[in-house]
């Protein structure tokens, strides 16, 4: 079913001022209203919030009342404050930290993906979410969990080993789960790049732009993006476009949303100074790409440095300070949602595309990556200021496919090579 964008949507992932995610541990309701607030601040429309899978499901057979209602409180006093909100279920992974219940563990080592216990679980608990949820006006779904597909192979220390087809079957119980408890709701799966870029990785493109509500794309450029081409290059600036048009290339509707779901100025490969400008530009590229659900920048307050063992570039990524003080990303963000809000006029489509000679399950897509040849040839032509999408080599030929999306110029990385 093709879903009609009228305008994006502009919203942040919410980390918590005080406590980052362990305020779940001594919830304080007066803090999180402080925090909203200050977000709202900001002219956003929506959050994406974080409960940690843990507390809230310490027990296989226990997923406590207290917590869900906690989290239900929260999505009100965002109601209140005019903010809609995505909750994410299984956390899962976040800012290099696992969070995995103990009945998973050690002892209970269980693959997460397959084992039968674990899965039945998992979809108690995201129904019960979804369910507690479904009334709220405000609450726009679920996404499975924070780029979880991180324990599906390398890098992971410790992976839950998967085939693309166990990960497929995973993907469609969860999300039937969500969808028993909250029906017609933006139930979604949102992977980090790995998805897109890394050979062999079990979690796909296709999946990723074939399952769940719309297609969900995470843009960090510290990936080598921003090491191999520089801070201020339009690789950079339009990393994010790109994972949204890349994505395009497998998705079987050709107007299905995609949702940038994480986005940020991560320091120093983008240094502090330089952030409100990144910030701007990034989200200009974004607005140039049809059928955009949204951009939800990471993230909206700082992570305190009280709080030890992160990684140097976690500590900064916030819009706000920890006492609520808009930061420079945060200034340029507000001024191009208000911009957009006030003058925004659909992109036109992009007509000229690059073919990718990928088969659909795509195994070995490295060339997609910083570096790989289809990247580079892509932003060649951006650079030249072509606009380009991405097609499936099996699409070139298709004028169906091709009038669907707006295609009228359809040209391969060895073209670009010669120009």
């Amino acid at each position: 079913m093709t879903n009609a964008i009228d305008a994006p949507r502009f919203g942040v992932n919410y980390t918590p001022s005080k406590g980052w995610f362990h305020h779940w541990l001594d919830f304080d309701l007066d803090a999180v209203r402080a925090d909203l607030d200050s977000i709202a601040g900001l002219g956003l429309d929506h959050l994406r919030v974080f409960p940690l899978w843990p507390l809230f499901q310490p027990n296989r057979t226990l997923i406590r009342p207290r917590a869900v209602e906690q989290l239900v409180a929260l999505v009100d006093a965002a109601g209140e404050r005019g903010l809609d909100v995505a909750v994410d279920g299984l956390q899962g992974h976040l800012s290099s930290f696992d969070f995995l219940p103990s009945w998973t563990a050690t002892w209970h080592r269980r693959n997460i993906f397959t084992d039968p216990e674990v899965i039945e679980g998992q979809e108690n608990y995201l129904r019960t979410l979804a369910g507690a949820l479904a009334e709220r006006p405000n609450f726009l779904g679920l996404t499975i969990g924070n780029e979880i597909n991180q324990f599906s192979g390398d890098p992971h220390p410790d992976p839950d080993r998967i085939t693309p087809e166990q990960a497929a079957a995973w993907l469609r119980r969860v999300l039937a789960a969500c969808e028993q408890g909250a029906p017609g709701r933006l139930h979604l799966h949102a992977e980090y790049d790995a998805a897109w870029y890394q050979d062999d990785h079990p979690f796909t493109p296709a999946q990723a732009a074939r399952i769940g509500a719309v297609t969900a794309v995470h843009s960090w450029v510290f990936n080598g993006t921003a090491q191999r081409y520089g801070a201020k290059s339009t690789a950079s600036d339009q990393h994010a476009a790109y994972l949204v048009e890349l994505s395009k290339a497998w998705a079987q509707d050709p107007h299905r949303p995609v949702w940038l779901q994480e986005v940020g100025a991560p320091a120093p490969h983008i240094a502090p100074e330089a952030a409100g400008e990144f910030t701007a530009a990034t989200v200009a590229a974004a607005l140039d790409c049809p059928d955009l659900w949204g951009v939800t920048w990471w993230c909206s307050h700082d992570v305190d440095r009280s709080l030890a063992d992160f990684p140097e570039l976690e500590y900064s990524l916030g819009l706000l300070t920890n006492d609520q003080q808009v930061k420079p990303a945060g200034r340029r963000l507000a001024g191009a949602v208000a911009e957009a809000r006030s003058s925004f006029r659909k992109p036109l489509p992009r007509t000229t595309a690059l073919v990718l000679d990928l088969p659909v399950d795509a195994p070995k897509r490295s060339t997609c990556a910083p570096g790989g040849a289809f990247f580079e040839a892509f932003m060649r032509l951006t650079a030249d200021g072509a606009r380009p999408t991405a097609l499936l080599a099996e699409h070139a030929a298709d004028q169906q496919h091709l009038t669907a999306r707006g295609i009228t110029e359809v040209v391969t990385v060895e073209d670009v090579d010669r120009s």
